[in-house]
């Protein structure tokens, strides 16, 4: 980010940022990172999953909310697709820690892994990531 040179009177030690002593503001440092494969919950109860199927393809990204007052469970997390369709949950046995994630702030989202209609169920796997 910088280095520690003397000044030209040689008894202080500053931090230069960038060229010619101008501060650089830093980007923000981004990534993914995957944490966890589970599936997602719930699409049999999806009003028109059927017709939704086609549109949902390998590798789309869908978004994770907080549904804390949900009468079934506290910790449920919502998955809606990039138009904001809801497409289900993530499985109740999965979502303690990533709820616990998203109350502190954190962004959590999944990307589709692979789907198959199973009756009048659509089996969705994904892969959760978490946006730092």
């Amino acid at each position: 980010m910088g280095e520690l040179t003397k000044s030209d009177s040689g008894s202080l030690v500053s931090l230069i940022h960038g060229k010619g002593g101008s501060l650089a503001i830093p980007k923000p440092f981004e990534r993914d990172i995957f944490l966890f494969d589970t599936h997602v919950a719930g699409t049999s109860y999806v009003e028109g999953i059927e017709e939704l199927e086609p549109h949902l393809n390998i590798d789309d990204k869908l978004d994770f909310f907080r549904e804390p007052d949900n009468p079934y469970d506290s910790k449920a997390i919502v998955i809606k697709n990039a138009d904001g369709v809801k497409i289900g949950y993530v499985p109740k046995a999965d979502n303690v820690i990533f709820s616990r994630l998203m109350d502190a702030g954190k962004l959590l989202f999944a990307r589709i892994a692979s789907k198959e209609m199973q009756g009048n169920w659509l089996r969705i796997d994904i892969k959760v990531y978490l946006h730092e």
